[in-house]
């Protein structure tokens, strides 16, 4: 299975031939590493690259994304390929589905049901009191449901999110990650940075995933499309978060896997530094790998390929073959 390469140090990214290299300075000499092209899934670059239009020629003729970050771990953006695999009439199906309000908000509504759901899972498996979110469960989810634009809807899963990061405090055994308030620019500690971090790699894995189907990564339904951001990740990123991000998380800190050691801070914010983004990028790849028998396809899939489900589904939706139903962990 194709794998995402992630590169934190600083360097230089060629083709030579039919193989494409990274490379370093280490001590005056120069370390050469072959990146296998056909166990590429996309790249992220989290240090200071120095890359060729020779180079990007050959990620494009391989279908092959790049994401940048910068020093910060913020994304920065993604060099697409031409996308091959294209459909007109589907994307005139996506825009009638955003035009639609009745059809948009159905879509809206579905990707935070799918995001509650993994919510209150969380909470659950994690010993947390049921009377600590039956404001959760009981108040706010069903309100979702009753809710006519996108606009009350966030405000609803806004309401939900900061009770849930506050029960962050009474999962996360560890008073140097506790959660006053979510923040993101920049964030201000280290659980805020851990957040940021996680959320930022899921919306670009999902981009990766929209980017290998016929779907158009800038219509979206939760979140307004508008100029340069590919909204239909956020949307689609809201489901999976909570589901591989926030135990990610979880088991870092509550492990010791990770500690103040692995971040930059000062008065106003918090960064992983190298060895932190290791850390994490270590466990989410593991947390990616993780299979499960799909109780429909009768076959192992992994917790990567359940994102690229969800975008079947939505293709589904959107021809009129099967209704979405969000991704619900079954297990």
């Amino acid at each position: 299975m194709a794998r995402r390469f992630y590169i934190n140090s600083n360097g230089r990214i060629r083709r030579k031939e039919n193989t494409l290299y990274f490379e370093r300075e280490i001590d005056g000499e120069i370390e050469k590493k072959a990146l296998p092209i056909n166990d590429i899934d996309s790249i992220y670059i989290f240090g200071e690259i120095n890359i060729n239009t020779k180079a990007l020629n050959f990620l494009a003729q391989n279908d092959i994304p790049l994401h940048i970050f910068n020093y910060y771990g913020y994304y920065s953006g993604s060099f697409l390929p031409r996308k091959k695999n294209v459909s007109g009439s589907l994307i005139v199906e996506q825009v009638k589905h955003h035009i639609d309000n009745q059809k948009r908000q159905y879509l809206a509504i579905s990707f935070i049901e799918g995001a509650v759901y993994h919510i209150l899972r969380n909470l659950r498996k994690n010993g947390i009191n049921k009377d600590d979110y039956q404001d959760i469960e009981k108040e706010l989810f069903p309100k979702i449901f009753k809710t006519k634009t996108p606009e009350e809807l966030m405000a609803i899963e806004g309401n939900i999110r900061d009770k849930y990061y506050q029960l962050f405090n009474k999962i996360i055994e560890n008073e140097n990650f506790y959660i006053e308030k979510r923040d993101k620019r920049p964030p201000s500690n280290p659980i805020n940075a851990l957040i940021s971090f996680g959320n930022t790699l899921m919306y670009n894995t999902v981009l990766t995933e929209i980017y290998r189907t016929q779907l158009e990564p800038t219509i979206s339904y939760l979140h307004s499309p508008q100029e340069k951001r590919f909204s239909l990740s956020l949307d689609l990123a809201e489901i999976f978060k909570p589901f591989i991000v926030d135990p990610i998380i979880f088991s870092l800190i509550n492990n010791q896997v990770i500690s103040l050691n692995d971040f930059d801070t000062d008065l106003n914010y918090a960064y992983l530094n190298e060895e932190g983004r290791k850390k994490f990028l270590k466990a989410y790849e593991e947390k990616l790998a993780k299979t499960i028998k799909h109780r429909k396809l009768k076959r192992k899939v992994s917790y990567k390929q359940l994102i690229r489900l969800e975008c079947y589904k939505l293709i589904k939706h959107f021809i009129e073959d099967e209704d979405y139903k969000p991704f619900k962990a079954w297990w």
